[in-house]
């Protein structure tokens, strides 16, 4: 949807600050980030990370505080490939603060300058999985062999202790494993689905290209992620509108 107009009139409360449309925002963040687009900012905003003001038509209209934030998720996202969800609690915390330095933990840039130190994610053993989840290790194993969890190098990933503990609880309403290989197979077609889109990017060398890859990679996911709940939910009403009806 595009923009009848770049900016809006100055509205009550809101007298000193002009809001620009979309368009103006790419154009002004285009340079810094060729990557971004217009699904990107609707993305972002679908996320939580950023709150632009509506005009009476709908159309979304962001400050220049709205501007300058996008800016640091971007950079963040770039430079230190943080997932969205700690930039936002970061920047949520900043604004609560009014600490709006974001590079406030980055080593000083220099020469001798080292890079920041990588913070392993957490690993778990079979048995320290089966622990933490309650599982135990029979339906652990399961999930293994049916390739709904992935072990590297003996130990598993916090993605792999969410599915466990979803799986669990799946028990209690007579799903077991086995019933679960459909997920992973439409998680391996949404998977297709984005290294076909990034693939242009990721046969570049560059490491401006590699972050471009990754930042549209995790925009994708989401917005397939968002089709597939959609698509759940809207059935799953159906079912309560019938249910309804018919009782």
């Amino acid at each position: 949807m595009t923009d009848p107009a770049e900016t809006d009139p100055p509205r009550e409360g809101d007298q000193h600050e002009p809001r620009v449309g979309i368009s103006a925002v790419l154009r002004e963040l285009g340079a810094e980030h060729p990557g971004i687009t217009a699904s990107k900012l609707r993305f972002l905003e679908d996320k939580g990370l950023v709150h632009p003001a509506r005009t009476s038509s709908g159309y979304r209209k962001f400050s220049r505080a709205d501007i300058d934030r996008l800016r640091r998720i971007l950079e963040l996202q770039r430079d230190r490939y943080l997932p969205l969800k700690v930039i936002r609690e970061r920047l949520d915390a900043d604004e609560d603060t009014g600490d709006q330095d974001d590079r406030r933990d980055v080593p000083p840039a220099g020469p001798a300058s080292a890079p920041p130190p990588v913070v392993p994610a957490p690993a778990y053993t079979l048995r320290e999985l089966a622990g933490r989840t309650g599982a135990g290790i029979s339906l652990v194993r399961e999930l293994i062999s049916y390739g709904l969890i992935r072990e590297q190098d003996g130990t598993f990933d916090d993605h792999a202790l969410a599915i466990t503990r979803a799986a669990l609880a799946l028990t209690a309403h007579g799903l077991e494993p086995r019933h679960l290989r459909p997920f992973k197979a439409a998680a391996d077609r949404e998977l297709g689905l984005v290294e076909q889109a990034v693939a242009p990017l990721t046969s570049r060398r560059d490491p401006a290209s590699r972050a471009r890859a990754v930042e549209r990679a995790q925009e994708i996911s989401g917005l397939c992620l968002t089709i597939h709940t959609s698509l759940v939910r809207s059935e799953i009403a159906v079912l309560q509108e019938r249910a309804a009806v018919e009782g």
